[in-house]
């Protein structure tokens, strides 16, 4: 058997440990790595035997549910394997919580994929864009959570999403902390909901300390998934805007950080300097966008692990609870990182 598992592995071209994983424990492995084991082993000819055919002791973790990530309004890419990764480090932490996850698109609103449809799952986690009301019709009573922050102030289920609202009060507060009197929010996708709550939230928490408050804001256009930054041209224009309150040293708030590469790049053509002319607090953190940056901002973590955590929780006693009624709403609060704490971070 062990020789068996040393030539599954040298052929899928992984650790003989993954393959351990793919046979005994596939909830813990990546789709793509669990494709890529099972083909070698398809080609070696080996079959496992059945978990509950098996000598010795027997799992007592529950049976896993099938749960199906729906990203609705896009196209299947790569692009959106971060959940399976969140959810494979969630599951190192928390093995008694499994899931049989797949992943499901469908590039319009209106179009609901088979496998839901015909119901080949327990549970349907949503994001991306809000399923048309016909959409979720035919979903019947299958149980969904809606995920992250693009639903509208009507939708009718469950959700589960950052705490826009506090983001925003919080980066008011910092910036008061930092003894800034004059502040500005900066954003382009004012379309977008998460943008909308926590500018809002920002500008009436940063009123109420006592600041004085500017909103430089891009026009609204339709929003689907954020992953294209603007284009140059109206990161230079919501600059020229924001030169208007530059007399004196500003605090700036940037209720999302997937544009801030572009803004910067235009605040230092325009001849502003970080910490000399203003100084920065980002609405989300991601390190990937922070190795791009010549400066690095405080943020507000989202925490997104947890978000991950505590939306496949709630599916899964959706599904554990069918005839419990009542629309449940879960947030997580953002965590704040200094710009010292990121400057380690990237350091190390």
């Amino acid at each position: 058997m062990s020789l068996l598992i040393a030539d599954i592995a040298r052929k899928a071209r992984v650790s003989p440990a993954t393959v351990s994983r793919v046979i005994n424990q596939p909830h813990l492995v990546a789709p793509t790595r669990l494709q890529q084991v099972r083909s070698a082993m398809s080609d070696l000819g080996y079959v496992p035997t059945p978990l509950h055919h098996r000598r010795g002791p027997k799992s007592r973790l529950p049976a896993a549910k099938k749960i199906a990530l729906w990203f609705v309004g896009a196209r299947k890419s790569s692009n959106f394997n971060w959940f399976q990764d969140q959810l494979l480090q969630t599951y190192h932490s928390n093995e008694r919580q499994r899931a049989d996850l797949s992943v499901v698109f469908s590039d319009s609103p209106d179009d609901v994929p088979r496998a839901l449809a015909e119901r080949e799952v327990d549970g349907v986690i949503i994001q991306g864009m809000e399923p048309s009301p016909a959409a979720l019709a035919r979903l019947g009573d299958l149980p969904f959570v809606w995920f992250m922050t693009r639903r509208t102030s009507t939708f009718g289920g469950d959700y589960v999403e950052p705490d826009n609202e506090l983001n925003g009060r919080m980066a008011a507060e910092y910036l008061r902390r930092r003894h800034f009197q004059t502040v500005a929010v900066i954003a382009a996708d004012v379309g977008y909901s998460a943008v909308a709550w926590r500018v809002r939230a920002f500008t009436e928490h940063a009123q109420a300390l006592g600041l004085t408050v500017h909103s430089i804001l891009g026009k609204p256009k339709p929003v689907s998934y954020l992953e294209v930054a603007p284009i140059h041209e109206e990161s230079d224009w919501l600059v020229k805007q924001f030169m208007q309150y530059t007399a004196e040293p500003i605090g700036v708030y940037i209720p999302v950080d997937h544009f801030c590469g572009s803004l910067f790049r235009s605040m230092r053509a325009a001849g502003l300097r970080a910490e000399r002319d203003f100084e920065a607090i980002l609405g989300n953190y991601n390190p990937i966008i922070y190795h791009n940056l010549d400066h690095l901002p405080a943020a507000l973590d989202i925490n997104l692990p947890a978000l991950v955590r505590k939306v496949v929780d709630h599916l899964v006693w959706r599904i554990d609870n069918p005839k419990m009624d009542g629309r449940i709403g879960i947030t997580v609060a953002p965590s704040l990182i200094s710009a010292v704490t990121i400057s380690k971070q990237m350091s190390a």
